[in-house]
């Protein structure tokens, strides 16, 4: 920036420091399933994002990509959702990226995802052909609506617990939170989906698309449920928890009057790893004087996982997580 007082010119610098603070993630590496001159194909775990967004910049699958395996300038060619696990596309030339891309959008890519739902899911195939609208692309929700958009998908229960159901699900198109929102229409919410299986949407969670609310409201709501659930609390304010208002706004949604304490409030388990020495605080930035509470590995991981993507000449697959084993018995939550 230059100054120029009469007839002299001074020149000045401004530096501009930025105070970055990223969001938990799994440990979980991710791992590399399928790598040529044309395409890199991964199993991302859950929690990780695709790409930088809000808080969340070195813990994303192209940063770790680039860092850890030196792959960089992936184009990518499809996304799935923060929590969702499985198969991850990219292109390495904007060739092989294009052809990719096409294919996708000309629904010549066939996709299957498994994920475990709550209850007893039919054993007949079920096709769901609800549309689904946007509610709000900031806070990214959807719900069935007529004034959505075509979409279509085909479920198949693969097993069943005694509480909850292995699904094999096939998109037919590639609306938005398509499968987690008919599964939640169909009454069967993936067991520990945050968003879908959740009494904001009412107290059938949204079932047969009653959700009682407008959208405003469910706006509203969700908002109030995230500002809940953001695992900040700042320091010095031992009167201070974030999880009440989320266990007042579930009561006050489910009709209860229940003031009882239910112990949701985060345990301050101290981090054995934890290297204070290393802690620097910026005193001009706001977020360095707030205190993360980890979350629990529970709250990092969905049961929806994007399994197996095939397409003109080319098919590629992961294993499946342990949760989808017949004989699980893990938390059905």
């Amino acid at each position: 920036m230059c100054k120029r007082k009469r007839n002299k010119a001074t020149l000045s610098w401004l530096r501009l420091v930025c105070c970055r603070h990223e969001v938990p993630v799994t440990s979980e590496p991710i791992t590399v399933i399928h790598m040529d001159e044309d395409v890199v194909v991964v199993n991302k775990p859950a929690s990780i994002p695709v790409h930088p967004c809000g808080r969340y910049r070195h813990n994303t699958v192209v940063f770790i990509l680039a860092k850890e395996y030196n792959l960089k300038n992936l184009r990518t060619i499809h996304r799935l959702d923060r929590l969702t696990s499985g198969i991850l596309l990219f292109g390495r030339t904007p060739k092989k990226a294009r052809q990719m891309e096409h294919q996708i959008r000309n629904r010549q890519v066939h996709k299957q995802y498994v994920c475990r739902v709550e209850g007893e899911f039919p054993e007949e195939e079920v096709i769901c052909s609800e549309p689904i609208e946007v509610v709000s692309y900031k806070i990214g929700v959807c719900k069935v609506s007529e004034k959505g958009k075509d979409c279509v998908t085909r479920f198949k229960r693969l097993s069943y617990n005694g509480k909850s159901s292995v699904v094999l699900c096939k998109p037919q198109t590639g609306r938005m939170h398509q499968i987690r929102v008919h599964l939640q229409y169909l009454g069967y919410p993936v067991v520990n989906d945050p968003l879908y299986n959740h009494v904001v949407f009412g107290p059938h969670k949204g079932k047969g698309g009653n959700i009682g609310k407008t959208d405003e409201e469910l706006v509203r709501d969700l908002i109030s449920i995230h500002n809940a659930e953001n695992w900040l609390g700042m320091d010095g304010d031992s009167d201070m928890s974030l999880f009440k208002p989320k266990l007042e706004l579930e009561e006050r949604m489910l009709g209860s009057g229940n003031d009882k304490d239910n112990g949701s409030s985060p345990s301050s388990t101290p981090d054995s790893t934890f290297a204070n020495d290393k802690v620097t605080v910026d005193p001009h930035c706001y977020e360095c004087k707030v205190k993360y509470r980890d979350p629990k590995p529970s709250d990092l991981v969905m049961y929806l996982h994007a399994w197996r993507y095939c397409g003109p000449g080319w098919e590629y697959e992961t294993p499946l997580p342990a949760w989808a084993a017949s004989d699980w018995t893990g938390d059905d939550r």
